[in-house]
């Protein structure tokens, strides 16, 4: 009997993190935030925060919230598209309040 090589270890925990995420919208727009917002934002930019449905995303520099900000519109249907649903009813775009952007 042939074993596959080893399996990677992102793949073994995806089952695990699914599992003990917390049922918060804030965790479910983190999930969904690298689909929403591409690779290149997902490296200047983290959902920090939720209220009432106004999302909180810190930025690593004001340049990045300045441009968010007009994004804006474009990434509210890509969240609503990608949750299923309008529970995000504002982004407010932040910078630094994150300890550590990638």
């Amino acid at each position: 009997m042939r074993r596959p090589g080893p399996r990677a270890l992102s793949t073994a925990l995806e089952n695990v993190v699914r599992d003990v995420a917390p049922a918060t919208l804030l965790a479910r727009v983190q999930g969904v935030w690298g689909e929403v917002a591409g690779p290149r934002l997902v490296a200047a930019t983290a959902p920090v925060s939720e209220r009432d449905g106004v999302v909180t995303v810190a930025c690593e520099s004001g340049v990045w919230a300045h441009e968010l900000d007009l994004l804006a519109p474009d990434l509210l249907g890509g969240l609503e598209a990608a949750l299923g649903d309008r529970s995000v009813t504002r982004l407010r775009f932040v910078v630094g309040s994150e300890p550590k952007l990638r």
